[in-house]
């Protein structure tokens, strides 16, 4: 069930970006008087071969334009008449061109329905987040909830991080929110550091320029510090079904004290303890109301008894800050933008070495593991809108068989008062179709089996 759910998250998240993007051509190519032969979301072939299985899930003929749905669930294209794309039908471009093709119209005409679909999606990434900072606020933890420090998993122990660390600042500046810690502005800057204070003294601990190659392990749903402070105060949450704890009786509003005698206080402590007694049975010391008890309890292979934790003196200190529409439209804006520049800090990262391709690059697995196995629509729609981002970037990259590569030429073609060949574009256009192949054949195989 819930690999259904993460499967129906991504294909409804991907409809609506594709479907959006081919719309903005569909629709600038139809106020230019251009025939769009073809809208499709997904393709109805295996791309990038436009002749090899060749069949849609739905297809209904509207005017001279046939709608449909693709077998083939990544991507998605209108096919314009005159135009050289992934159809490459070059029976129709052999023919004169006629007035109703892409072809047959000015550049500058060319040019917009080419960007057509970067902009529906820019348009559409800001509007999600600007109604989202409108709806939601912000709400955050202070930086002052983690009085007793961070917790350190395996990834903030590599870089010099201990738990009970409490970071007093980034880059020498105070913070406000507790996840500031882990924000692009930290994790994708050059020659970052946290100052630390330690057993009473303060030390510096500088950030790996390659930190990003780290923090792409969703496998082990690793993350570089904990998205909680560390917590002495914390109860049993919720009690899974049939396992080992509701076996023991541990129950909800439970306080665990001790496990084998040996005092709990940091909700932390009980894990490292669980992980040391894996597949054995351990005695946990609870405080139920007033009283006191001793539960024999079985610890699986993972370190797990089967409890989810709460800590109800944390949720106290969760802030809300609202903001006007005015407010929301500025703020969402910058951060729909701010998707985009830390995409190319991200890239520039791995241009000079920083970072490995293969490890931080992601495809539909990972986007499936981020939309997660539950339905959560503040998070469906958050990730939806940084994809449209991310989508409207990564089109405008001047590679052939990209709406950017087509820009390349049609800007070419301004400049220079001349198209390019014919035979040029498409050259251009195959070689980018099989270099988008090869891609996403590596994207797939490093989402299974690089992560």
């Amino acid at each position: 069930m819930d690999t259904l759910i993460m499967i129906v998250q991504v294909l409804f998240g991907l409809s609506i970006l594709v479907g959006l993007h081919e719309w903005g051509h569909y629709i600038t190519a139809r106020m230019f008087g251009i025939r769009v032969e073809k809208f499709y979301i997904f393709f109805d072939f295996l791309f990038p071969l436009p002749k090899v299985m060749n069949f849609a899930l739905w297809k209904k003929q509207k005017g001279d334009t046939e709608f449909g749905i693709g077998w083939f669930p990544l991507g998605g294209y209108v096919k314009i008449a005159g135009m050289i794309d992934e159809s490459m039908d070059k029976e129709a471009l052999a023919q004169p061109p006629k007035p109703w093709e892409f072809r047959a119209k000015p550049a500058w005409q060319r040019l917009i329905v080419m960007m057509g679909g970067i902009i529906v999606n820019l348009i559409l990434g800001i509007l999600i987040f600007i109604v989202l900072t409108f709806v939601n606020g912000d709400y955050y933890l202070p930086a002052e909830a983690a009085k007793d420090g961070i917790v350190a998993n395996e990834v903030a122990q590599k870089i010099g991080l201990q738990t009970g660390d409490k970071i007093i600042n980034i880059n020498g500046k105070p913070y406000e929110k507790f996840l500031d810690l882990i924000s692009p502005n930290v994790l994708l800057s050059s020659n970052a550091y946290y100052t630390v204070e330690r057993n009473g003294q303060q030390i510096r601990i500088h950030l790996p320029n390659d930190l990003l190659e780290h923090l792409s392990d969703f496998r082990k749903n690793q993350s570089f510090i904990s998205l909680i402070p560390r917590q002495r105060n914390f109860i049993v949450g919720e009690v899974q079904k049939k396992s080992f704890a509701e076996k023991a009786g541990l129950q909800k509003g439970d306080k665990i004290v001790a496990l084998n005698g040996e005092k709990i206080t940091f909700f932390d402590e009980l894990q490292s303890k669980l992980a040391e007694n894996k597949l054995k049975t351990v005695q946990l010391t609870v405080v139920r109301g007033e009283q006191v008890y001793k539960l024999a309890c079985q610890v699986t292979d993972e370190g797990r008894i089967g409890f989810v934790p709460a800590f109800p003196e944390l949720e106290k200190l969760y802030k809300k800050q609202d903001y006007t529409l005015l407010q929301a439209v500025g703020i969402g804006t910058t951060r729909a933008f701010g998707v985009i520049f830390d995409n190319m800090r991200a890239f520039g990262k791995i241009f000079r070495g920083e970072v490995s391709f293969a490890k931080s690059v992601g495809g539909p697995v990972k986007i499936a593991e981020m939309y997660g196995s539950h339905w959560d629509w503040t998070r469906f729609w958050t990730l939806t809108g940084m994809l449209s981002m991310v989508l409207a970037f990564m089109n405008f990259l001047p590679i052939p068989a990209l709406d950017g590569g087509h820009v390349l030429f049609l800007l070419y073609e301004i400049v220079a008062r001349k198209p390019a060949p014919e035979k040029v574009l498409e050259t251009a256009q195959q070689i980018g179709m099989i270099l988008l192949l090869a891609l996403m054949a590596f994207v797939l195989f490093a989402d299974i089996f690089l992560k």
